[in-house]
């Protein structure tokens, strides 16, 4: 029986699951909607689809490195509550979705969701996450991941507070238990005090120019007796204050307030003989830009005891 874009169309209104997931349904059942419908709820894709609208916004990161340190990722997945994003079940899945990163070629989110679940390659990423929608009971989202590939250098991962923050660092260089050790201390440094660049290179010189004139605009409305040549020495001064807290390489080092994190990487590199240098890193924390609905945690409770 041919099926025809109104029967697809038809059991997505009654069902709410997407769109390829009817059709197949419709496919192996003969266009039989009432069969459909069934084979849908049975596979909880149905239930799936009707959580889809909910907010997920919490969550966990999570970070995968191969045991070379050559290849590492790093995904966010969300749910609705840190209540389930504490649970183990959710947990593992997260951590099997940061394997599934690390051996993807997928270059974006759709690509990846479209990819086979290397645990069991009947099923695509966007299926198993169906299935423990399902599981879980509530809505959730493999919202990003990055995948880093090395050559002449090497990429370590930290994770903090238990999941809430995944950074990936990439230094030029061999892996050793020093090198190693430095990059894992500045994951943590990108962790903690979220800079945009890593160096002052990388600033585009538009933003330094935008940023001089809200400066100077600032300086002249709190100090409106001072001459311009004085105010602008001020915004020089404010300048290097902000480049100091968006820049790595000009932050002061978080366990040696003594030395910037050029520095520290300085002094590594002339301990072990390296040439070591921060390639690129990246930082992703839960929820990041996401709306997050309020509830309490005797409401998260009560819910998933229903």
């Amino acid at each position: 029986m041919a099926i025809t874009a109104s029967m697809v169309k038809e059991l997505r209104e009654r069902t709410g699951a997407g769109m390829m997931d009817c059709k197949k349904a419709l496919v192996e059942h003969n266009g039989d909607m009432e069969k459909s419908i069934e084979f849908l709820r049975e596979k909880g894709l149905a239930k799936a689809a009707k959580k889809a609208g909910r907010i997920a916004a919490e969550g966990l990161v999570a970070t995968c490195v191969t045991d070379d340190h050559k290849c590492a990722s790093v995904v966010e997945v969300n749910s609705e509550t840190d209540f389930v994003a504490k649970n183990d079940i959710f947990k593992t899945y997260v951590k099997d979705v940061a394997e599934q990163a690390v051996k993807t070629e997928a270059a974006d989110i759709d690509a990846f969701l479209n990819d086979k679940w290397s645990i069991d390659p009947s099923k695509t990423v966007s299926e198993v996450l169906t299935d423990q929608i399902a599981k879980i009971g509530e809505n959730m989202n493999i919202r990003r991941f990055e995948k880093f590939v090395a050559d002449d250098s090497f990429i370590t991962s930290y994770i903090h507070a238990g999941g809430k923050i995944g950074v990936l660092v990439e230094m030029t260089g061999e892996a050793t238990d020093a090198t190693l050790e430095c990059a894992k201390n500045l994951a943590m440094q990108v962790a903690a005090v979220t800079p945009k660049y890593i160096s002052r290179d990388e600033v585009d010189a538009d933003f330094i120019e935008k940023e001089k004139e809200v400066l100077k605009q600032q300086a002249k409305n709190e100090n409106p007796d001072k001459p311009d040549n004085i105010i602008e020495k001020m915004i020089i001064g404010r300048v290097n204050k902000m480049l100091k807290e968006i820049c790595l390489l000009d932050q002061p080092y978080v366990k040696d307030g003594d030395l910037t994190v050029s520095k520290y990487i300085a002094s590594v590199a002339k301990e072990t003989g390296s040439e070591l240098a921060i390639k690129r890193y990246v930082r992703f924390e839960t929820g990041e830009g996401l709306e997050k609905k309020e509830e309490n945690f005797a409401e998260e409770v009560a819910k998933q005891m229903q």
